[in-house]
């Protein structure tokens, strides 16, 4: 029974690292682990993960953190899931993995998806919420190119519904996947929390190949005994569903209310804000939110922070200077660069645009002549991510207009970059505030797992008290003011320099 010694466990399957963390009822962690996840790339567009390894990987990261906690394992009350959002699983009866995960960086779906779009794309907006559907084309994909193994499959999944069924050794009858996932599978009706017949039947898609959609609050099974043993803990410990990482960080960070925004800048940087009603529009997506009635608009930059990574590390770092002291210092040269980087302006879109959804889009920097230095490339790219929040901000403005944005929380990585987060409330004209929590997926997981068992009876109170603001950037009127001109420049230049992108695509090396 939960008390106050209750700790909590949320598992985040990212595509890179399986992390563990395990918090206590005031929302401190109090351990956590990392394994590492095995891909294959065996060609341009085939990026492949072996459900098996990944459940490995759970296991691992699980059993880590128990061996680090000891005794006080024993008081772990809750497992709840989070992670990737987007991607594609079939399974058979015995759930083995017979697709592989395919999440979004295996792109072998995407003559489907460019076909389904052309041809559905309005169904998709307005049932799911979205223009970049996975799922559905994903299926079309498997199914027309691995017909054989296709009639293998018993259930079509997410993956963390795969982890959980596993760790709970469910009956294939009982999968299930969470409902704040259903956006970008693209076969959900979002509004009424359920999948869409309408989007099945254009797909050739039987829903009985599809797992239960539920709350991100519900119990959906136990630890079995037997894989209570292999980790380390006892068994019959709940597994709560959870929520995709995007959503989990809305609910770490305290964005519940409508009117309520935050920033990720992470490796997919986004923006989130918090609806209650759903207006599809090219400009985001719509998330369902773990309270019934809301929505989370959002934005996402495909590979943002890989971006500013790759920049770095061709660019900037030094021999034997770290990642961390490199970013610093470069974070330190930004502030000796003017609003507009003395007429340098770039197009970051290193893996295209997602909204609307155009792989056509590559980087560009235009304007520099001799006096640019590293700093100014360094800073216009980040003016061009900020460009882009900001015309999705002004977007959802539009088309809330009784939506009240105050305030904008960052959190991620790229959050402690003074200089960065500056331009953000600068070119957006909206107060950005720095958190106590930079990490919160995992956190807003974990209230997701204290609510199912009655330790954190109301959500959002458990969240706004565990998160604080250390630092507030307000936004100056000057360079608002300049950064507006700017912004429109960026909008234009979208426009007119999509033919020459597609133009250079066609053109091709050798």
């Amino acid at each position: 029974m939960p008390n106050q010694a209750t700790m909590l466990m949320a598992v985040d399957v990212g595509t890179s690292f399986i992390k563990t963390f395990v918090y206590d009822l005031t929302g401190a962690c109090v351990a956590s682990a990392v394994s590492p996840v095995k891909d294959e790339r065996p060609a341009s567009g085939i990026f492949i993960q072996r459900g098996e390894e990944i459940f490995e990987s759970v296991v691992s990261a699980m059993r880590q953190v128990c061996e680090a906690l000891g005794e006080k394992a024993s008081s772990i009350e809750a497992i709840i899931f989070t992670g990737q959002m987007a991607g594609f699983m079939g399974v058979d009866k015995e759930w083995n993995d017979i697709t592989t995960w395919s999440c979004s960086l295996d792109t072998r779906y995407i003559p489907y998806a460019d076909r389904q779009i052309a041809e559905y794309k309005q169904t998709f907006r307005r049932l799911s919420g979205t223009g970049a559907p996975q799922m559905a084309p994903k299926y079309e994909w498997f199914k027309n190119d691995f017909p054989d193994l296709s009639k293998k499959i018993s259930k079509y999944l997410m993956i963390s519904g795969y982890v959980l069924g596993r760790l709970g050794e469910l009956p294939i009858e009982d999968a299930v996947v969470d409902v704040t996932f259903s956006t970008w599978t693209g076969l959900a009706d979002i509004a009424k929390r359920e999948w869409s017949d309408e989007i099945c039947q254009l797909v050739g898609l039987n829903r009985d190949l599809l797992p239960r959609i539920v709350d991100s609050n519900s119990i959906c099974s136990y630890l079995s005994k037997r894989m209570a043993d292999i980790i380390g803990l006892k068994a019959g410990i709940p597994l709560v569903s959870g929520a995709g990482d995007k959503v989990a960080g809305c609910i770490g960070s305290a964005v519940l209310e409508p009117g309520d925004a935050n920033l990720e800048a992470s490796s997919y940087g986004a923006i989130h804000v918090c609806a209650d009603d759903f207006r599809p529009d090219e400009s985001y997506d719509c998330l369902p939110s773990p309270i019934p009635g809301r929505f989370y608009l959002t934005k996402y930059i495909a590979g943002s922070g890989i971006t500013l990574d790759w920049f770095l590390d061709n660019f900037i770092l030094k021999d034997n200077e770290s990642v961390e002291s490199a970013f610093e210092r470069l974070d330190r040269d930004i502030l000796n660069v003017p609003t507009g980087c003395n007429d340098l302006m770039a197009i970051g879109l290193l893996a295209g645009n997602a909204f609307p959804l155009d792989g056509s889009y590559r980087g560009m920097w235009m304007g520099f002549d001799w006096s640019h230095k590293p700093e100014h490339f360094y800073r216009a790219l980040l003016e061009s991510y900020s460009y882009e929040f900001s015309i999705t901000f002004d977007r959802i403005k539009s088309n809330y207009p009784n939506l009240n944005i105050q305030s904008v929380n960052t959190l991620g990585g790229g959050a402690k970059s003074s200089g960065w987060m500056q331009i953000c409330a600068d070119v957006s004209g909206m107060k950005h505030l720095a958190l106590s929590r930079s990490y919160a997926a995992p956190w807003g997981a974990a209230i997701l797992a204290g609510n199912a068992i009655g330790v954190f009876p109301d959500m959002k109170e458990t969240a706004k008290n565990a998160v604080t603001s250390t630092h507030e950037y307000i936004p100056q009127e000057s360079a608002f003011l300049a950064y507006q001109k700017r912004k429109n420049l960026y909008i234009e230049f979208l426009t007119e320099l999509k033919i020459y992108y597609k133009r250079l695509a066609s053109v091709g090396s050798w």
